[in-house]
C-alpha cells in the first residue's frame, strides 16, 4: 500500500475581491471554504505571506491574495519558509480543459497554461507539484471571459456537489494515499 502524502500546504487558487467572487477562476477558493466549513476553522489576513490562512487539521489552507497570476509568491514564500518539499503541497485549481464537473488529481506535469499553477511551480523550481484540477467546461467564447465569468444558474447545483467532491478527494488523499484518491476522484462524475 502506498504511504499516504501528507499535504503540509493546501493552495487554492483564485483572485481576491467582490468582483470575483464565485466566478469560475475562484473553484479554488471554494473548495478551501468547504474544507474550512467542514473543519469549523476561519480564514485569517495574513499581510507576511499576501494570502488568507486557516490551520486546518495540521495543514495550511492558503488563498493567494496576488491575483492568480502571482500565485507562487504566496505559496512559494510560504513553503520556504517552512521547508515544505513540493510533495507536501496541493495546488486546487479550475481547468478548462476539463468537462464541468470532472476532477483530476495529478502529482506533477506541465501548467497546461495555467497562469496561476505556471506561477508556483517556477517558484517551488519543479513541475512535481501535486494538483487538483477542477474542471470548468470549455469556453464558447474567450477564454478570459470563460474564467472570470460567474457560474449559469444551471450549473449551481451541479457546482455544489463537485465542491464537496473535491473536499473529499483532497480529506481521501491525506488518509488514505494520493494514488488512493485518483482511482477514485478521477473517475467521471454522475451529476
Amino acid at each position: 500500500m502506498e504511504h499516504a502524502l501528507v499535504f503540509r500546504l493546501v493552495a487554492g487558487l483564485g483572485n481576491p475581491g467582490r468582483q470575483f467572487a464565485g466566478t469560475r477562476h475562484n473553484v479554488g477558493f471554494l473548495v478551501l471554504d468547504e474544507l474550512a466549513r467542514r473543519a469549523a476553522v476561519s480564514f485569517q489576513s495574513e499581510p507576511k505571506w499576501d494570502a488568507e490562512v486557516a490551520p486546518c487539521g495540521g495543514r495550511m489552507l492558503i488563498k493567494p491574495q496576488t491575483f492568480m497570476n502571482l500565485s507562487g509568491e504566496s505559496v512559494g514564500n510560504y513553503a520556504r519558509y517552512y521547508r515544505l518539499e513540493p510533495s507536501e503541497v496541493l495546488v486546487i485549481l479550475d481547468d478548462a480543459a476539463l468537462s464541468f464537473g470532472d476532477l483530476r488529481l495529478r502529482k506533477t506535469g506541465s501548467a497546461g497554461g495555467h497562469n496561476g499553477l505556471e506561477s508556483i511551480l517556477v517558484h517551488l523550481g519543479t513541475e512535481a507539484v501535486p494538483r487538483l484540477r477542477f474542471g470548468i467546461g470549455a469556453a464558447s467564447g474567450p477564454l478570459h471571459d470563460h474564467v472570470l465569468g460567474k457560474f449559469h444558474p444551471e450549473e449551481l447545483s451541479a457546482l455544489e456537489t463537485t465542491i464537496g467532491r473535491a473536499a473529499d478527494a483532497v480529506e481521501h488523499a491525506n488518509a488514505h494515499g494520493f494514488e488512493s484518491a485518483m482511482n477514485i476522484y478521477n473517475q467521471k462524475p454522475t451529476l
